[in-house]
């Protein structure tokens, strides 16, 4: 491949440059050649005379472009509107270009015909992606893209402006023309096509972890159950004013999905507290704040592109978030890519979202550099040196990283004591609630809920059932107490298993020794006795090794407006005295 740059200034002197350029190629080479548009000019009519003359010199040539916060030629800034000529020099490379207009088709249309003309063509190895700023989350569209073959590389960018906090960008293409709404998808491959493509963040996750407790699809409402901008004003005294977003740029959170890491900018804060962000977080995501250290962005890049020089790319595809061009106050915008310089030709820009499909899925980034390289061919060289850091560069790490690293593993270390204690204070509550033999609400626990039933029975009503295991003196002479604990546990397990397989709305706990309670919340008596018998006939069929079956008796009784707490607890006491008196293993109801 070969990349030629053209600098637009006006029709006419653009439509003489390439009257040269085309002078120097045959009309079969038209077919295999790209013309990519970067424009920091978003006027419909200076973009359509652009396209005019591409149309009236390269009739049968595709092009693409879209609106940028600036254009990267050969890793340096370029002129407001770069063209940009790239050649397919082997015969077997193959190109193709869509325009998808997202105002008329929905998302699931879109993302279903780029998919079916993925399978439909397996020399595609490649789609690049010109994005339009969207009205809500891309997180549905990259979602819609996981069925493409695994072994396709998914790259690009959301198109921008010079002003980064304007929603305003376009796309255009010779497929759709001019759109504010549109995708553009180019598909690159072919037998002799090889592509790869990374992503390089150097941002550094800071301090402590949250939670996200609340969201709405982009808007983040609450992280720890806290409005998620007071996270912000708290950690980092950012105020909520009109220098919210540049103030944030630096301190994107640091955010874990489909098992990669990506940044996510506040877009804007608003007056509920929460912040909207450039795509969707979702409930239960763990974030946290980061930072960006200079030296480790820069040592990032170096190793990388050391990486990429090993692949030998002929042609280097650049999106850099306009976040990250904000970031160097002091340095040239592309400061940080200048490594890439010497690897190949390269273009791209600075966009408002950057796409890159790692691990079989599709990410939006923010604050992100994506980089894709493209060869034609086979590698030239093979005496490459093989990549690695010397012992300089390993110690070569400045103090904001070390004071970064201090505080994420001192918080670490914070958040894992901190859930310890959570971990033991959970015990000690189930301790104080749970009987320790049967796993059952203990005696006080039991009475306590009796106890709020009864303050409440004008709402809802409920009988109590009291139970005694028959003779249970017997099992532990005859026995032994351990045997007699196995049919204690037994009971209890018929009380659990009534209540999770037939759908009981009960409570049950361990009265004392061999005697249980039965909270049912039910207004139906004939209910509240069937329930009793079951629960007799099935502790009467459970099986003890060992041991002889045994047998339960039963009171019931309903609770009424005028019970206090002792007179409902000694009238179902009553009922069961009386179902003993008159030969146990029997529900006696009152």
């Amino acid at each position: 491949m070969k990349q030629f740059r053209f600098d637009y200034h006006d029709p006419e002197e653009f439509a003489n440059q390439l009257t040269a350029f085309k002078k120097e190629y045959t009309s079969e080479q038209f077919s295999r050649m790209v013309f990519q548009i970067y424009s920091e000019v978003l006027e419909p009519d200076v973009i359509g005379q652009v396209c005019g003359v591409l149309d009236r010199i390269f009739p049968e040539t595709p092009y693409m472009g879209c609106s940028t916060s600036g254009n990267i030629i050969d890793c340096q800034l370029s002129h407001k509107i770069t063209v940009v000529c790239t050649i397919f020099e082997l015969p077997s490379t193959q190109f193709r270009l869509f325009q998808y207009d997202m105002s008329k088709d929905s998302v699931d249309h879109i993302t279903a015909c780029i998919v079916e003309e993925v399978n439909n063509n397996l020399w595609v190895k490649a789609i690049e992606m010109f994005f339009t700023i969207p009205e809500g989350s891309t997180t549905h569209f990259c979602d819609g893209l996981k069925n493409i073959r695994y072994d396709v590389q998914i790259f690009g960018g959301v198109a921008c402006s010079d002003d980064i906090t304007s929603d305003e960008s376009c796309v255009f293409s010779k497929e759709g023309g001019f759109s504010k709404r549109s995708i553009i998808i180019a598909f690159y491959g072919g037998d002799d096509f090889h592509v790869e493509s990374i992503n390089i963040t150097g941002w550094k996750p800071l301090g402590r972890k949250f939670h996200v407790t609340k969201s709405k699809g982009s808007v983040l409402q609450e992280l720890d159950g806290i409005p998620a901008y007071d996270v912000y004003h708290k950690y980092l005294n950012i105020k909520n004013d009109e220098n919210f977003f540049y103030n944030t740029l630096e301190f994107p959170l640091f955010y874990e999905h489909n098992d990669t890491t990506i940044l996510r900018t506040p877009v804007a804060s608003n007056e509920d507290g929460s912040i909207t962000m450039t795509s969707d977080m979702d409930v239960g995501s763990v974030v946290r704040i980061s930072y960006g250290d200079p030296g480790m962005i820069v040592e990032s890049i170096r190793n990388e592109s050391k990486k990429m020089a090993a692949f030998q790319p002929d042609l280097l595809h650049i999106f850099s978030c306009a976040a990250r061009r904000t970031f160097w106050t002091t340095k040239e915008p592309t400061y940080e890519i200048y490594p890439f310089k010497d690897i190949s030709a390269s273009c791209g820009f600075f966009s408002h979202g950057e796409f890159l499909r790692t691990n079989g899925n599709l990410n939006q980034h923010n604050v992100t550099l994506v980089i894709a390289a493209m060869r034609e061919g086979e590698k030239k060289r093979t005496d490459l040196p093989a990549v690695s850091k010397s012992e300089n560069e390993l110690s070569r790490v400045p103090l904001v990283s070390r004071l970064a690293t201090f505080i994420g593993v001192t918080s670490l270390e914070l958040e894992k004591m901190n859930k310890r204690l959570e971990i033991a204070n959970e015990k000690l509550k189930t301790a104080a609630l749970v009987d320790g033999l049967t796993g059952l609400y203990n005696r006080k626990e039991i009475q306590t809920q009796i106890g709020r039933a009864l303050r409440n029975i004008g709402k809802r009503k409920f009988f109590l059932i009291m139970l005694d295991i028959d003779n249970f003196k017997k099992v532990n002479d005859t026995y032994g107490h351990q045997r007699g604990d196995m049919v204690i546990i037994g009971m209890a397990d018929v009380l659990r298993g009534e209540r999770e397989s037939n759908g009981y709305d009960a409570s049950a706990g361990r009265w004392g020794g061999e005697e249980f309670m039965v909270l049912l919340r039910t207004d139906d008596s004939a209910f509240a006795e069937a329930t009793a018998e079951h629960i007799r006939q099935s502790f009467a069929a459970t099986v003890f090794p060992a041991i002889a079956p045994q047998t339960v008796s039963l009171g019931v009784t309903r609770a009424r407006e005028d019970d206090t707490l002792d007179a409902l607890c000694t009238r179902v006491d009553k009922a069961l005295y009386q179902a003993k008196r008159e030969g146990k293993n029997r529900v006696i109801v009152l």
